[in-house]
């Protein structure tokens, strides 16, 4: 479906407005939503984005561009970001009666904020754009659960920590197992599952990782990062809470895989850019390439502070030499007591030596920044947008659209 003529007339004329109070929008609709409903808060969204304010520009930044997308020539833009929030709503259980809540607090917000501006002409108008981003969510969500083999939303299982390995001083794998013995579903190269923690104060929190083991593996393997408080952000709970207290042998609460920074199959060359953590969706995609013997032209590209605290190093080598055809370069702030070389080098990413072929498909996952600056240097060296694909780890308020 596509936004009626009259409505989108309306948004034209009132999407600079809209757009210039969104910030006040959304903080105003989860003070609402949290009010009416304290449940979600406290046990579905994340804690410390909702305090860092990342929630609301996620949010503010999916809306408006959402909105500015529908209206222009190509509506068919949206189809990026749409995938990437259904993948993300289908990892948390998400369902059909949630849109109508967000509908009644957000709407709420928007008058509060925007006062008389809000005419029943402009409120229909919205409405409208609201409901079709809504009812495609809810139609891509279903098309995840259903091809999950699931009703909607029934997403979670249980499955024993067969190992923990440290990887790093701040990095800690978990190798997940089923209870029962029996293979764990199969997954796609870069995807994601949830991992829902009950916390001392009660709350049920919930964080994404990725998949870094290979997809036909009988087990599921997570790498997770400790995340200290800092001044600019609160501490992670969700992964602080897995490296103090969970221990092989205990059990966890984990989603189906989902996620749609998928590697795509063919004989394309790749291109895998990652930093620091945003190492592990190229981990499960190096796993799946080494795995199915692939013979297609692979370039890695990593960042990290220093080689101690690149988490799989060593596998990251190991797959690499396993691909007849990757190469790798990496880049460390601190090389500590190694020494520069073709392929190791001091300093931060720098793509002017690299050679990228035409085709060549790009993944990238890291520090939002990092992204930022080399999605602009791959653009100018005349790499198309639409074949780089990325992932955030947290709220994605980033949504680059050309």
């Amino acid at each position: 479906m596509s936004l009626s003529a009259a409505s989108k007339e309306v948004i034209i004329a009132t999407l600079p407005a809209v757009g210039g109070a969104i910030g006040d929008i959304t903080p105003l609709f989860y003070k609402k939503l949290f009010a009416a409903h304290p449940e979600l808060e406290r046990d579905l969204f994340n804690r410390g984005n909702q305090k860092q304010g990342e929630q609301q520009k996620a949010l503010a930044g999916a809306v408006a561009a959402y909105a500015t997308m529908l209206v222009g020539d190509n509506p068919h833009a949206t189809d990026a970001i749409m995938s990437r929030i259904a993948n993300k709503h289908a990892s948390l259980g998400i369902t059909a009666d949630s849109y109508p809540i967000v509908h009644t607090h957000l709407f709420a917000a928007i008058v509060e904020v925007l006062g008389e501006a809000v005419t029943p002409e402009v409120a229909s108008a919205w409405d409208e754009v609201y409901w079709l981003m809504a009812n495609a969510l809810i139609a891509a969500e279903h098309k995840l659960y259903a091809d999950s083999g699931v009703e909607d939303g029934q997403v979670w299982r249980e499955v024993t920590v067969a190992r923990k390995v440290t990887q790093s001083p701040e990095t800690v794998s978990f190798v997940l197992a089923s209870p029962t013995g029996e293979p764990l579903p199969k997954h796609l190269p870069g995807q994601y599952i949830s991992v829902a923690v009950n916390l001392p104060d009660g709350a049920r929190q919930i964080r994404q990782y990725s998949l870094v083991g290979a997809p036909g593996a009988a087990e599921w393997q997570i790498t997770v990062k400790a995340v200290p408080s800092l001044a600019a952000a609160p501490a992670g709970e969700v992964s602080n809470f897995l490296h103090a207290n969970v221990v092989e042998g205990d059990t966890l609460q984990v989603s189906l895989p989902f996620g749609d920074l998928v590697l795509e199959e063919g004989d394309a060359p790749l291109l895998l850019i990652s930093a620091g953590i945003g190492c592990t969706p190229m981990i499960g995609m190096l796993n799946h390439l080494a795995e199915t013997g692939a013979e297609r032209n692979v370039s890695v590209l990593h960042a990290d502070r220093s080689p101690d605290h690149h988490a799989h190093r060593a596998e990251l080598s190991e797959l690499v030499e396993r691909i007849p055809s990757a190469t790798m370069h990496r880049w460390y702030e601190d090389l500590a007591d190694l020494t520069e070389q073709d392929t190791l080098h001091l300093g931060r990413t720098d793509l002017s030596k690299i050679e990228i072929a035409d085709g060549t498909r790009v993944y990238l996952c890291g520090p939002l920044p990092f992204m930022h600056s080399i999605r602009d240097t791959l653009i100018d060296r005349q790499v198309p947008a639409d074949s780089i694909r990325y992932e955030v780890f947290g709220p994605d308020s980033w949504a680059p659209v050309g």
